[in-house]
């Protein structure tokens, strides 16, 4: 119950990706690729408009002589992430319907490829692998599996249920056109709006009226600068603005630091991490969804 693509990796291996399954660099992507060239956060497969696409969450993709930001996943296609540097779809399997789970607080949602619910400091669905998580969903390709706490692992079906502190996870399964509406780009917290209310040192992301993630320092002055400059900006202009009289040549790697940690804390908060989007141009923006709030204290 899993729509997915079988991928060949460079190094020849084979891999199954599906909705909401990330390629990046980090170890916790879905498809991992240890190259410099990849950002940590490259590419989203998506199931929509009754397909598979891939999407490009920084720069672009290549297919033949074209650069496109998005592509329809299909047997034979040789999708270019860097010269020298490629997966070949051998296989795309869509179903009718493909499982999900329903919970009270995180709502009916399409589970990714692996899947680790915590529940502190509140119930929480990371579409990756967390190490201590309260319980794991995880797809072998032909069946799922959970994994909560201590206890043996055991097959993932639907109707059967995971009861955690304050928390019942219901497995449930959910047509293809209802999962296509589910995932929104890139986001851990399904099609929840986000409130973000910028303080210039402080910000506060807040959803359904709860404080979900604060940042302070380094992490809320990028977003309350690139709040109140209202769109893409060069990245020599926001570092400028983040560390005045700073030597330049050092610029790029203290944000580029700064961008990963802060995208790590909004991940580790169940708040998507491509809130704060770099391009492959060199730019870099705050990306609103069109339910998105930004609140401008500065």
């Amino acid at each position: 119950m899993r729509a997915f693509a079988q991928l060949r990796t460079p190094d020849g291996g084979l891999v199954e990706l599906g909705h909401g399954d990330l390629i990046g660099r980090l170890w916790s992507a879905a498809l991992p690729l240890d190259d410099p060239r990849i950002s940590e956060a490259h590419a989203m497969v998506s199931h929509r408009d009754g397909a598979l696409k891939l999407l490009a969450l920084r720069g672009r993709l290549g297919v033949g002589r074209d650069d496109v930001a998005e592509l329809e996943l299909s047997r034979g296609l040789i999708v270019t992430l860097a010269r020298g540097l490629s997966l070949t779809v051998v296989a795309v399997r869509l179903p009718a319907e493909v499982l999900g789970i329903d919970a009270p607080g995180l709502g009916r949602r399409v589970l990714a490829g692996v899947n680790s619910f915590t529940l502190t400091p509140r119930p929480t669905l990371l579409p990756h692998y967390v190490p201590g998580a309260d319980a794991l969903i995880w797809s072998s390709g032909a069946s799922w599996r959970v994994r909560v706490g201590d206890e043996p692992d055991r097959l993932w079906s639907v109707g059967d249920v995971i009861t955690l502190p304050g928390l019942v996870i219901t497995a449930v399964a959910i047509p293809v056109q209802q999962a296509e509406e589910k995932v929104t780009l890139g986001s851990t917290s399904g099609l929840r709006p986000l409130r973000i209310v910028a303080r210039f040192d402080t910000v506060h992301l807040q959803e359904r009226d709860q404080t979900v993630l604060t940042l302070d320092g380094v992490g809320a002055r990028i977003i309350s600068e690139l709040g109140l400059l209202g769109g893409p900006v060069r990245w020599e202009v926001l570092a400028a603005e983040l560390w005045p009289g700073a030597p330049a040549e050092r610029l790029r790697t203290r944000l580029d630091t700064a961008i990963m940690r802060l995208r790590a804390a909004l991940r580790d908060a169940g708040v998507r991490p491509d809130l704060v989007r770099t391009t492959g141009t060199g730019h870099v923006e705050l990306l609103l969804h069109p339910r998105d709030e930004l609140v401008d204290e500065v």
